[in-house]
């Protein structure tokens, strides 16, 4: 008896694709949260993260420059990215990301990571875009923009309101979007310099992977800052590197690459714009978070931007495939 495998569709794989993408980066917000105030520190679930991306891509990366020859610039035959390029990329997406994000958390709920991180991400790209790369800002576009700002102040603006009483939720929402803000430059530095999705993928994760977890490893070790990496149950340090750095970054990194390439560009920011309802339905549910009227708010406009906003740019893609 002989079997036979049949290769799926490529309409299979973009749904596929689709769904865990979506999935992976709402259960990244929901996982991140519960994970605050457990064993480890933000900073430890970094490091955790480019432990677990760094170990599976850095052999990658070290195949693509061998595979290239020489041919294009490398940066310690491991990144297919320039140094320069190299840096960049680690830092913004990466590094900074990574560590504003984790800390965010440790301050403000999943419910205003889940409208502020998604949600402040399509402004501060088109914003980026407009003043480096001299992108126009249609008025449909700006309507868009308008809403998703709307949304974002009805949620930071209730938060930092409460810092005059005590509260520290604010300065959560400030990280969230401070992380948005790196991530925003992190894409208009790959629009600008042509970068595929997987050789900056690669070079993000080999230059955390060297600069800041022996860098992070030697201050812990020396009490120079606060781990607990050391004492933290070892399930729980497999669990951060397997989601964090396997499910969150390589994973999600190539679903959302075969994503893009079968839905296109402007399709895929629509199903993605899924994602702050499904994660803060989920810090709802999963974590017992309460979705106050203002959340729920900031969450409907946010979602709406982003869909009107796409929609704006998807109109003369459309218009121009006809003709």
């Amino acid at each position: 008896m002989t079997f036979s495998f049949r290769r799926p569709s490529p309409r299979v794989l973009g749904v596929g694709a689709a769904l865990v993408t979506v999935l992976m980066w709402t259960a990244f917000i929901v996982v991140a949260r519960a994970s605050a105030h457990r064993s480890l520190t933000p900073f430890d679930i970094a490091f955790m993260r480019f432990v677990g991306a760094g170990v599976v891509l850095l052999p990658v990366g070290w195949c693509m420059v061998r595979r290239a020859a020489g041919r294009v610039p490398s940066w310690l035959g491991l990144s297919p990215l320039s140094a320069r390029l190299t840096v960049t990329v680690g830092l913004l997406a990466g590094i900074a990301y990574a560590c504003l994000a984790y800390s965010g958390f440790y301050f403000a709920p999943a419910t205003h990571a889940s409208v502020l991180m998604p949600g402040t991400l399509p402004l501060f790209t088109t914003l980026v875009a407009a003043w480096v790369l001299r992108d126009r800002i249609t008025p449909t576009r700006a309507i868009g923009l308008l809403l998703i700002l709307s949304g974002d102040l009805l949620v930071g603006g209730a938060s930092l309101l409460q810092a005059f009483g005590g509260g520290t939720v604010w300065m959560g929402d400030l990280m969230f979007m401070a992380a948005a803000f790196c991530w925003a430059n992190y894409t208009v530095v790959a629009r600008r310099h042509g970068l595929a999705a997987v050789p900056a993928t690669v070079a993000v994760s080999v230059f955390a992977l060297l600069a800041f977890v022996p860098a992070y490893a030697l201050l812990a070790a020396t009490g120079v800052v606060t781990s607990h990496l050391a004492h933290a149950p070892w399930q729980e340090l497999v669990f951060q590197g397997l989601f964090q750095g396997v499910g969150s970054v390589v994973i999600s990194g190539i679903t959302f690459t075969q994503m893009v390439r079968y839905f296109g560009p402007v399709r895929s920011t629509m199903i993605t714009s899924l994602v702050p309802g499904l994660s803060a339905m989920g810090a709802v549910w999963l974590l017992g978070e309460p979705l106050h009227w203002n959340l729920l708010a900031g969450l409907l406009l946010v979602t709406a931007g982003i869909v009107f906003g796409v929609r704006a740019v998807a109109t003369p893609l459309a218009g121009a495939t006809r003709g």
